[in-house]
């Protein structure tokens, strides 16, 4: 497992642009004769794109892109290598991105009132010993575990977070959950100082939710926890609902003033305002 207390510059997408097109082309239901026609290659090249991100043949990026409803022109900024500007983390003093890795790499977050040392944890990822580490080494008091969603990614480690503080409080949109851990939207969940808003954000999955952080120190700007509704640089897979997924994001997540640090639950930190002007799908 990994833990890591600021992110480390470049870190690379969580999808190359492959990817980004193979998500869309499932999304969209396109066919894989006509994605391949679009992109100037064999049915066998463009699986093999789509898998590793690079081939030893053109790919007409450009075409493909716009006959799979992704921008043309960010999809050729990713093919090129586009990662998010480096954000100067220090800003916000009270945050911690872990991110641990059981096959692929999943984040978590822990953020916390300076004065009172309240802390909340954004899902668990794999494993729970870096959020443990995290909050011994701040003398941290965790009353709070927001789930973004409940793939298992995401909450391996719920267990023994709840063995560790029983009293600490679930937020989440599952279904299943009882009403009393159910996030009611647009209703603001106090910890410490810190205001915390929950707009849903289904899609990739029917429970997901997106956690707005209000308050930081010294005028930080606000912070959002997205899960897996959107990465830097493309989105959730989602081959059932691409619509609504899409609608949610440009609705829920993309409105928000463009300096909101966005933390997904791959890949790298980014903000709104980088998104609006480079994510393919928006």
């Amino acid at each position: 497992m990994v833990g890591v207390l600021w992110q480390t510059w470049p870190m690379s997408l969580e999808d190359h642009i492959g990817d980004v097109c193979r998500k869309a082309r499932l999304q969209t239901q396109t066919p894989l004769a006509e994605a391949a026609a679009l992109a100037g290659l064999s049915e066998a090249h463009l699986k093999e794109w789509e898998t590793e991100g690079e081939i030893g043949a053109v790919v007409d990026v450009a075409a493909l892109a716009e006959g799979l409803g992704l921008d043309a022109a960010k999809s050729l900024r990713v093919a090129a290598g586009w990662v998010p500007a480096p954000v100067e983390l220090g800003r916000w003093r009270e945050l911690r991105m872990v991110t641990t890795v059981e096959g692929f790499e999943v984040n978590s977050f822990v953020a916390w009132d300076s004065a009172t040392r309240e802390a909340a944890i954004f899902d668990t990822g794999w494993f729970a010993d870096d959020l443990f580490r995290i909050a011994d080494e701040n003398e941290l008091d965790v009353r709070h575990l927001f789930i973004t969603h409940m793939h298992g990614d995401h909450v391996a480690a719920i267990g023994d977070v709840r063995k560790r503080w029983p009293e600490i409080k679930l937020y989440s949109n599952n279904p299943g959950a009882p009403e009393r851990n159910r996030v009611v939207p647009g209703v603001a969940m106090m910890v410490g100082g810190f205001s915390i808003t929950a707009r849903l954000t289904p899609g990739h999955s029917e429970d997901g939710v997106t956690y707005v952080i209000e308050g930081w120190a010294d005028g930080a700007p606000a912070v959002a926890m997205a899960g897996d509704a959107i990465f830097s640089g493309s989105m959730g897979k989602d081959f059932d609902t691409p619509e609504l997924a899409r609608a949610k994001v440009r609705d829920e997540i993309l409105t928000l003033p463009g300096d909101t640090l966005l933390c997904p639950g791959h890949g790298p930190l980014t903000t709104v305002a980088e998104e609006q002007s480079n994510n393919p799908f928006f």
